[in-house]
């Protein structure tokens, strides 16, 4: 069966992040102590929750990926729901945690998330509107 987790690179993250709705993504490397302690937590929450796609980013081989999430220390866990990031906390999460932040992230309201996304972004200026 081999790993549950997918590893995300620049050519396919656009194709897998957009098209799933929920998407835990571990910014991570091999030379980062935390992030090899995480690694089978992470593995293990893949394993209980199938439905959902537990993905990794190599900062040294995918620099590009993390310089666009601004990842500044890792390991960073970041959720991804229907194209928006819902949680980033940088830190090598216990397994407890691990799985109350992924029921927090199932328990949003997209719909209120994509509202207040929307208003921000009014907030930003006006430049931003696109024609859709």
């Amino acid at each position: 069966m081999g790993s549950s987790t997918v590893e995300l690179t620049k050519d396919n993250f656009d194709e897998i992040v957009s098209g799933n709705g929920f998407v835990l993504i571990d910014f991570w490397a091999e030379w980062c102590g935390p992030c090899r302690n995480f690694a089978p937590v992470y593995e293990g929450a893949a394993g209980r929750h199938e439905d959902l796609v537990f993905a990794k980013v190599d900062t040294e081989a995918q620099p590009e990926l993390a310089a666009a999430f601004e990842i500044r220390s890792i390991p960073t866990l970041m959720i991804v729901r229907d194209n928006i990031a819902v949680f980033a906390q940088p830190g090598a999460l216990p397994e407890a945690a691990l799985e109350d932040v992924i029921k927090q992230a199932r328990a949003l309201d997209m719909d209120e998330v994509r509202a207040s996304v929307a208003e921000a972004q009014a907030e930003q200026g006006g430049e931003q509107r696109t024609g859709e």
